[in-house]
C-alpha cells in the first residue's frame, strides 16, 4: 500500500452533481467534434463557391492541384483516378466534406460521418500533403488522427443519434 496517495479522486458532491472531472470527461470530445464539423463544413462550402477550384485546369483548380502533387504522392494511381474527372473528384470531395461536417455537428450517423472524415483526410494525406517535409507540416495527418476518437466514440452527447436511441427506448 502506498502511503499519502489518495485514490478516491472522483468523489460525488452533495446534491448528486458529481465531480467536475466527470462532467469534463463526458464533454471532452465536444470541442473536437465542433472544430472538425465546422472545418469540414466550411471546406466543402469553400470548394463549392470557389469559381477557380471546380475546373479541369487553371490556377487554383482541382485539376491543377492534383497534377502538381501526382509525382510526389504516396499513391500516384489514386491521383490518376482523380485526374480522369478532376471536376467530378472536386465535387465528390466537396459534398463529402459537407456531409461529414453536417453529420459531425448534428451527431447524425456520427461514427459514419467521422469515418468519412478520416477517409477524406487519409486520401488527402496520401496524395496532396504526402510530400510535406517534415511530415508534421502537412495538415491532413493531424486531421486523420483527430477523427479517430470520434470514429471510436461517436457523439454520445448533444446528438441526433442519442435522441433517436432514447426515442426508440434504447439507452
Amino acid at each position: 500500500m502506498t502511503h499519502g496517495m489518495r485514490t478516491d479522486t472522483h468523489t460525488a458532491h452533495p446534491g448528486g452533481g458529481g465531480d467536475w472531472r466527470d462532467r469534463a470527461t463526458r464533454y471532452a470530445l465536444l470541442p473536437l467534434r465542433v472544430f472538425l464539423g465546422v472545418t469540414f463544413l466550411y471546406a466543402g462550402l469553400d470548394k463549392l463557391t470557389d469559381s477557380s477550384f471546380m475546373k479541369d485546369a487553371g490556377a487554383g483548380s482541382v485539376g491543377e492541384m492534383m497534377r502538381a502533387v501526382r509525382d510526389s504522392s504516396a499513391i500516384p494511381a489514386l491521383v490518376d483516378l482523380s485526374l480522369k474527372s478532376p471536376v467530378g473528384f472536386g465535387y465528390a470531395i466537396a459534398f463529402g466534406e459537407l456531409a461529414v461536417g453536417i453529420g459531425t455537428l448534428l451527431g447524425l450517423f456520427a461514427r459514419l460521418a467521422a469515418l468519412g472524415g478520416a477517409l477524406i483526410s487519409l486520401s488527402l494525406w496520401l496524395t496532396v500533403s504526402w510530400a510535406s517535409d517534415p511530415y508534421y507540416y502537412g495538415n491532413d495527418l493531424p486531421y486523420l488522427m483527430a477523427w479517430i476518437p470520434l470514429v471510436l466514440a461517436g457523439a454520445p452527447l448533444l446528438s441526433v443519434d442519442v435522441a433517436r436511441r432514447r426515442a426508440g427506448g434504447h439507452q
